[in-house]
C-alpha cells in the first residue's frame, strides 16, 4: 500500500477571531482549533467540488475518526488568522487533511490533522474507496 503524500491541493481561509471564541483572558479557547479546522475543509471542498452536500448527494458522510491539533502560540480576539488546508492522498478510503493556522504577523500558531471515513446512509463503513472519489481524485491529477 502507497504510504499518504502530501499533494498540492491547498485552500486558505482567513477568519476574525470572535470574541464568543475567547476565553476571559481574551485567548482562544482550544477547543475552537478544531471549528476554525471545519471552516478551512469548508472552504477547501468549495474550491474543488467535494464539499459535504456533494458527498452526500453520492450517498454519503464523512465523519472526523481522528484529529489531532498542536498548539505553538496563542490567538487573541480581534486578530484575523490564516488556515490553510491541504489534502493528503492515500490509496485508503479516507480523507486526511492537514492544517496550519497562521497569525497576522504569519506566525504559526496552530498545526493539526484529521481523518475521515466514508459511511453510507445506513451507516455502514465504505473499506473501498467510493467510485466518486477515485473520479474526483482522477480529476485532481491525484
Amino acid at each position: 500500500m502507497k504510504k499518504n503524500k502530501e499533494t498540492d491541493l491547498t485552500a486558505t481561509y482567513e477568519i476574525r477571531v470572535r470574541f464568543n471564541e475567547t476565553d476571559p483572558l481574551g485567548i482562544v479557547w482550544h477547543g475552537n482549533y478544531i471549528k476554525y479546522f471545519e471552516d478551512g475543509r469548508e472552504a477547501f471542498g468549495r474550491k474543488y467540488g467535494i464539499t459535504y452536500l456533494d458527498v452526500n448527494d453520492y450517498g454519503y458522510v464523512t465523519p472526523i475518526v481522528k484529529s489531532s491539533c498542536e498548539h505553538k502560540l496563542p490567538l487573541k480576539y480581534g486578530e484575523i488568522a490564516k488556515i490553510e488546508v491541504r489534502f493528503i492522498d492515500t490509496l485508503a478510503a479516507k480523507m486526511i487533511f492537514t492544517y496550519e493556522i497562521k497569525n497576522e504577523k504569519d506566525q504559526v500558531v496552530c498545526t493539526g490533522e484529521t481523518t475521515q471515513v466514508f459511511l453510507n446512509k445506513k451507516g455502514e463503513l465504505s473499506l473501498n474507496v467510493p467510485s466518486f472519489f477515485e473520479e474526483w481524485k482522477m480529476k485532481m491529477n491525484l
